[in-house]
């Protein structure tokens, strides 16, 4: 109630060039306020010297406006304790509003929600601090025009962390922080393209970068996949190619030495770009990581990287690393639409990369979900053997499986539909082609959700797989 006053007292607005006396339009102001509800019965008002301060009004035309809606009754004193709206006005007050729906709360992610990371295992009480550190006494720059290409100590914390990790010798300058993977596509379209310019790009892919880019106006080129992913046709003219060579998504295949080489020769020969998109490289359980095509030392190449998997996708923070030669054009297209990624976390993540905790936490998550894909495989195996078929994955957060004897006749996105009635997220595999028609299978997300739930997770879709049985209710 108290809230819904002082917003109210905020939005009055005085005319000084009106016939009318200041005191008597604020009079008149108030006692709007009281007859349209906005300021309830028992209401308390500011004393009339902070009144008067928040008006830009002398402490007399508080005091009159109050004396006069006292003498009529819209208001009442108590000793001691100040000015409050008049209890007993039942016949003035207008009938209540209809109240407005609440809007609905926001669902927790369900399994088996693929790419999720497991946000309760971040140490929460560590990043407060950093929190507080950088903004209890903010650094001056903090407070003044943002840098469009974001905070320069969380750009040099990216280029530590890429070169120990990736292999990848860029320097701080080179690195430009976004909003996500959106952002980043839609950016790069802008900057590098133009409309009908050819794109070669994975299919299956990311949908988000599929529609960033056709809206941008772009012909999208489909390149085939084989178990190396990603095939440069051999004709390839085009502007640039879109691949996630460490892991492809969501199929998960790595591309092999030659094949990176080759496609870097391409684009040295071709003038084109190479985007790679990084999404989870740091998620790698088995065997040792390929260097990034970025670090293999073509100018050609753009390496894109994002927080969403790593720590939270509510961070909304991701980061491209850029040629020299580009850094200029980016900067120029984020000055002329304002940078959206947002400035409060940069500092508090560049002093949690700084300090090493970072580190600390993506090598424990690294374990973590490691077990939690053991976990997964081993309970499809026990409750699932002729209906879901999955191999070991050496990375990633999720695994795609395959669609068994006993549910061959079954569509993949049936059973998605019915996962949803049951409290579960599955994907689709087909879903992942632009025309829905890829092939059968399901896509499941382990990392966000520990052992017992998915052992649970798996049980419910085991009932809801069995035929002749309606969905689990949760």
């Amino acid at each position: 109630m108290q809230t819904n006053i002082d917003a109210a007292l905020l939005a009055i607005s005085l005319d000084r060039t009106a016939p009318d006396p200041l005191h008597m339009q604020l009079t008149e102001a108030l006692r709007r306020l009281i007859l349209s509800g906005h300021a309830k019965p028992g209401a308390r008002l500011p004393a009339s010297r902070q009144l008067a301060q928040d008006l830009s009004v002398s402490r007399q035309t508080t005091l009159t406006a109050l004396d006069q809606l006292v003498a009529e009754g819209y208001l009442e004193t108590k000793q001691g304790a100040g000015c409050f709206v008049a209890k007993d006005l039942p016949h003035l007050a207008p009938p209540d509003p209809t109240p407005l729906p609440r809007p609905e709360p926001s669902q927790p992610y369900r399994p088996f929600h693929p790419g999720i990371p497991d946000m309760t295992l971040l140490p929460h009480a560590t990043w407060a601090r950093h929190l507080d550190r950088a903004w209890r006494h903010p650094h001056p720059d903090l407070l003044s025009a943002p840098n469009p290409l974001g905070w320069p100590a969380l750009r040099a914390a990216i280029a530590a962390h890429l070169k120990a990790w990736r292999g990848i010798d860029c320097t701080p300058g080179q690195v430009v922080i976004t909003s996500g993977a959106t952002e980043t596509f839609e950016l790069l379209s802008r900057s590098l393209m133009q409309t009908g310019d050819r794109v070669l790009i994975e299919q299956p892919g990311f949908a988000p970068m599929r529609a960033a880019l056709t809206r941008s106006g772009l012909s999208l080129i489909s390149m085939g996949l084989d178990a190396g992913g990603a095939v440069l046709p051999e004709t390839a003219a085009a502007r640039a190619a879109i691949v996630t060579p460490s892991r492809h998504y969501p199929l998960g295949m790595t591309m092999p030495l030659p094949r990176r080489l080759a496609l870097l020769d391409w684009a040295s020969r071709s003038d084109a770009w190479i985007i790679e998109d990084d999404y989870d490289s740091e998620f790698r359980y088995t065997g040792t990581p390929l260097p990034a095509l970025m670090s293999l030392g073509s100018g050609q190449t753009i390496y894109v990287g994002s927080f969403s998997k790593l720590i939270s996708p509510a961070l909304r923070l991701a980061y491209m690393v850029l040629p020299p030669a580009l850094v200029e054009p980016i900067r120029r297209a984020l000055v002329q639409t304002g940078p959206r990624a947002s400035l409060i976390p940069q500092p508090a993540l560049a002093a949690f990369m700084e300090s090493g905790a970072f580190a600390t936490h993506l090598r424990r998550m690294r374990r973590v979900y490691g077990d939690r894909q053991q976990v997964l495989l081993a309970a499809l195996s026990r409750h699932l053997p002729d209906h879901l078929r999955a191999d070991p994955d050496p990375s990633g957060m999720h695994l795609v499986c395959r669609l068994g004897p006993a549910i061959s006749t079954m569509r993949d996105s049936d059973i998605a539909a019915r996962a949803t009635q049951a409290g579960l997220t599955l994907r689709a595999l087909s879903a992942y082609w632009p025309e829905r028609d890829g092939p059968q299978g399901l896509v499941l997300g382990y990392a966000g959700f520990p052992p017992d739930q998915l052992e649970d997770a798996v049980l419910r879709l085991a009932r809801l797989l069995q035929v002749g049985k309606a969905p689990v209710s949760t």
